[in-house]
């Protein structure tokens, strides 16, 4: 009996603790409740939301960029695309697949891709078969669209280059967001998939203007992340427009006077500094960057032997050659070195030292002026003067009138070109300065190298009667009044009066060039640089001329001139690589644009 209630009592014992344990639970329990349902309440609805609501993002249409008569160098065209929903394919994908192949001109490594993409992603979710589809390809699509549940077609917008390698160098292009650019942003349209940025150009330097601002779509989903309805939808904001000084009959005029040679032309108005033409060639079609290149365009791009990737209008330096006595004449002139009397004699060659410089008419001019002089492109007239006037102030001219600066056009890899002095030469090279060096520098050879775009500045500074303008691509409203560079306007005149004896006067070097057109007159000055010297033993195997040599040995050709001569409005600078003279390649180019532009009459 005793041990009955011995065990009776142990058994009450451990009841009640497993019942103050389950109720010590209960309250817990309890208490847990009541916090996550009356304290945690705001936030565990927001969570639910969030499962139950879902947000995208809405590309805006992204911004135009339009020359100066507002036609759309840049814009947006409606694009098709094909896509495939997995999960509503009926049958075999692989053998849907087989099928549309033919019609999308699908390759055995975009079906791959495309596998591989449905693998990726929920069933439900659209997969991109082919990107930019032509009419012929969607009809044919939506024709037989109830054979191949699970494909459709969606519509949107794609950036297009209507002008194509006319404009590729200044407006650039658009590509994907790489890793690279989401590491330096964190722009949400960054994370669209698709999203596209500017890659080159105007299309990246103006980029976050140009794409807008993005909308939202709201959507309400299932347990699984199946849209179920939509909810609310924000417009996006279309991107600013970017209005440019290029005209593009001027600019496609320029590019198409090259024909098959290689070089850049830039067209100023003098009077302003607008950029109404910027053409290098060869170039490339920018639609072919939007979807990604393909690695056979991108090597024939690449590897070309003229560079078409590189726009030489601002990046290309070269020496100006005979195009740089302008600078010369001047700076003497200002000097007080020369005036419209000074009179060298050219018999062919100077000596200076032990070394003899050469004029380019082996057997010489004769006596020479300054006008008689630029007419010729006598070298020993400029050989005599740079020596008389020193290479610091051949220098402090030359950066008087934008040579060897940059002009924040806008544009990435604009070149500032080398006018040297003795302080660069000393920076640069750790040593001296030489004599001889100053009577090279004195025809535009030697150290001396420019951009198209600074002759083009050059000569506009030089005819627009001494101001300062500064080229842009930008349309503005309402331009300031250039600040005036305080040069003489008889110094002016005299260089102006070489300028036209060039182009129009008897034995001038670039008579050929003459204007054609209701009696107007240009001025201009011709230039050829050498390249490579032919060598005593390429000239025993009997390559004697610059035409003998490959092309990419050949001289450089390089032409500025302007018009009307009587009241300068236009001021265009060509340089033909390899062109080999001035004259006879470069200059009848850039008679071609004059006119062209003196016929649009520009404004």
């Amino acid at each position: 009996m005793r041990k009955s209630n011995e065990k009776l009592r142990i058994l009450l014992k451990r009841s009640l603790v497993i019942f103050s344990a389950n109720i010590f639970l209960f309250f817990v329990l309890v208490g847990r409740l009541y916090y996550l349902q009356i304290y945690q309440k705001e936030k565990y609805a927001i969570l639910a939301d969030s499962n139950r609501f879902s947000t995208r993002l809405l590309v805006p249409p992204r911004g135009s960029i339009n020359d100066r008569n507002g036609v759309e160098l840049a814009t947006n065209i409606q694009n098709f695309q094909a896509l495939l929903i997995a999960e509503q394919v009926r049958g075999d994908i692989d053998k849907l697949l087989d099928e549309i192949a033919p019609i999308l001109s699908l390759t055995s490594e975009n079906i791959a891709q495309i596998k591989k993409d449905i693998t990726r992603h929920r069933r439900f979710v659209p997969i991109k078969i082919k990107d930019n589809l032509n009419w012929e390809e969607v009809s044919t699509l939506m024709l037989n669209n109830h054979k191949w549940p699970g494909l459709i077609i969606d519509q949107g917008l794609i950036r297009y280059y209507p002008f194509k390698h006319y404009t590729a160098h200044p407006i650039g292009y658009v590509g994907s967001v790489s890793e690279r650019d989401l590491q330096q942003s964190d722009a949400p349209l960054l994370q669209v998939p698709g999203f596209k940025i500017g890659k080159s150009g105007f299309e990246k330097t103006y980029d976050e203007s140009l794409r807008g601002i993005e909308g939202s779509l709201k959507y309400e989903v299932n347990a699984y992340g199946r849209i179920m309805r939509e909810i609310e939808k924000i417009d996006g904001k279309k991107g600013n427009d970017l209005d440019l000084t290029i005209d593009i009959r001027l600019q496609k005029a320029a590019y198409d006077a090259f024909g098959e040679e290689a070089g850049a032309a830039v067209v100023l108005d003098v009077h302003t500094g607008e950029i109404l033409a910027s053409v290098s060639t060869p170039s490339f079609d920018a639609n072919l960057f939007v979807d990604g290149i393909s690695q056979k365009n991108w090597n024939n791009l690449l590897y070309d032997e003229k560079t078409p990737l590189t726009n030489k209008a601002i990046s290309g330096q070269y020496s100006p050659g005979s195009t740089f006595k302008v600078v010369v004449a001047l700076a003497a002139l200002e000097a007080g070195i020369i005036d419209s009397k000074t009179d060298y004699f050219c018999s062919g060659r100077m000596k200076l030292g032990n070394h003899l410089f050469h004029c380019w008419k082996h057997y010489g001019h004769g006596h020479q002026t300054l006008v008689n002089a630029l007419k010729n492109s006598c070298d020993i007239y400029f050989y005599e003067t740079a020596l008389e006037l020193g290479i610091e102030k051949i220098a402090s001219m030359s950066h008087r009138l934008g040579l060897g600066e940059t002009y924040d056009l806008g544009l990435e890899n604009e070149k500032k070109g080398v006018i040297p002095n003795k302080k660069w030469k000393r920076e640069k090279l750790k040593s001296s300065w030489q004599r001889g060096e100053t009577v090279i520098a004195g025809i535009g050879q030697g150290y001396v190298l420019v951009t198209p775009m600074q002759l083009a500045t050059m000569l506009a500074r030089v005819v627009n009667g001494g101001y300062e303008i500064t080229p842009t691509f930008i349309k503005q409203q309402k331009a300031e009044k250039p600040k005036a560079l305080n040069l003489n306007p008889e110094h002016i005149k005299l260089v102006e009066e070489g300028m036209y004896e060039v182009v129009n006067g008897i034995g001038g070097t670039a008579t050929r060039a003459k204007l054609t057109i209701n009696g107007i007159k240009m001025g201009g000055k011709t230039g050829t640089t050498q390249v490579r010297r032919i060598s005593l033993k390429e000239r025993a195997e009997g390559i004697k001329k610059d035409e003998d040599l490959p092309w990419k040995y050949r001289n450089h050709a390089w032409f500025m001139a302007y018009a009307p001569h009587d009241n300068p409005k236009y001021a265009v600078a060509v340089i033909v690589e390899h062109g080999r003279s001035g004259a006879g390649v470069a200059a009848p180019i850039a008679s071609k644009i004059l006119e062209e532009a003196i016929k649009l009459d520009i404004r």
